[in-house]
């Protein structure tokens, strides 16, 4: 695998990390169930939901396997950040609950973020992330808008966050 694409990877599973912590401080119908996967774990279900869809794609799959292929996509909250349907159903689920301040604040999203992870970041790079996933949350807004979901995605291009996120220091990949 190329540095680019194990850089790819890490920054999918930080993705989900913060997805998980997003979904878990605005709670009610969004909460994740359970603890987050550990890297070893996502990665383990990311090898399986790929081999899933790669069979798809291939030849089809029975009722059972497509129902896994969901509730992985579900559980790994693939595509999170990055689809604006999936972002427009998150956020009409968590505004019909009330909402949280982190869904448009930039401090309230850095208060995702651990004491660590702010450190390692500094304040240029906690606002960059702040930045990127807080406009991602923007997608939803532009779905019936080509020309401004096309100037959304520039934004979401321009600000990919590094690598960063407590679970990837600890595996050594920070």
């Amino acid at each position: 695998m190329t540095g680019g694409g194990l850089r790819e990877m890490l920054l999918e599973f930080q993705g989900y990390v913060l997805a998980y912590r997003l979904r878990a401080a605005v709670g009610g119908r969004v909460r994740p169930p359970g603890e987050p996967l550990s890297l070893a774990c996502y990665a383990a279900r990311r090898l399986e939901r790929q081999a899933l869809a790669r069979n798809l794609v291939r030849g089809g799959l029975d009722a059972q396997q497509v129902q896994r292929l969901d509730a992985l996509t579900g559980e790994l909250m693939f595509g999170f950040w990055l689809n604006p349907a999936e972002v427009a159903a998150f956020l009409r689920a968590a505004l019909r609950q009330g909402g949280h301040a982190a869904l448009g604040d930039p401090d309230a999203f850095a208060a995702l973020l651990s004491d660590s992870e702010r450190a390692r970041l500094g304040e240029l790079g906690v606002r960059l992330v702040c930045a990127h996933h807080l406009t991602c949350l923007s997608l939803a807004a532009p779905l019936l808008d080509p020309d401004a979901l096309a100037g959304v995605w520039q934004r979401v291009e321009a600000t990919t966050p590094p690598l960063f996120v407590d679970e990837l220091a600890l595996a050594g990949q920070v």
